[in-house]
């Protein structure tokens, strides 16, 4: 069955089976944007995905179908981990990185593109990240990510645009033919 189809189920017939195959079918992804918003921190980012869900399903009446529904679960995950993020800076008076502190990219010969790549993310804080990975783990495009974002499309491609160029920096520091 396709979303559309699990949806009217749920809907119509409060068909919570329905639903739970929507869940099975996108809580990878939802989960996987969630670890990549919140630096890995599963345990958050689980959490956060089960709040993404339950409202999910008491708000499935007014998902329009104007995008996908994945695209629509993950603009409820960004919302859910931005309200975290307001929640933490609230509780907490420690800035979240300090200047000098982050990691750099390895510079050896056998340094792990993986490794280089996560490190030089770790340089973005977590707002220069969010048009980053929608776009390139989840393949959404610029109006996806606009929609997901409640940002112009203009200034979705502005943002992309200045985090790739951010990561070649970055990466280039590590590898000086990048």
């Amino acid at each position: 069955m396709t979303d559309p189809d699990l949806i009217a189920r749920a809907i119509t017939e409060d068909d919570r089976g329905a639903f739970g195959l929507l869940v099975q079918r996108h809580q990878s992804g939802v989960r996987h944007f969630l670890r990549h918003l919140t630096r890995s921190d599963a345990a958050l980012a689980d959490d956060l995905a089960q709040e993404t869900f339950l409202q999910a399903w008491r708000g499935l009446v007014r998902f329009r179908g104007g995008s996908a529904f994945s695209t629509w679960l993950l603009g409820i995950a960004h919302n859910h981990w931005r309200n975290a993020q307001r929640r933490s800076r609230r509780r907490s008076t420690l800035e979240e990185s300090r200047p000098g502190e982050a990691t750099v990219p390895a510079t050896t010969v056998q340094s792990d593109l993986h490794h280089d790549l996560t490190a030089a993310l770790e340089h973005l804080d977590a707002y220069e990240r969010l048009a980053l990975h929608p776009n390139d783990q989840e393949g959404l495009s610029h109006s996806e990510i606009a929609a997901l974002l409640n940002w112009p499309v203009g200034t979705v491609k502005t943002h992309l645009a200045r985090e790739k160029a951010r990561l070649r920096q970055l990466l280039a520091v590590g590898n000086p033919s990048t």
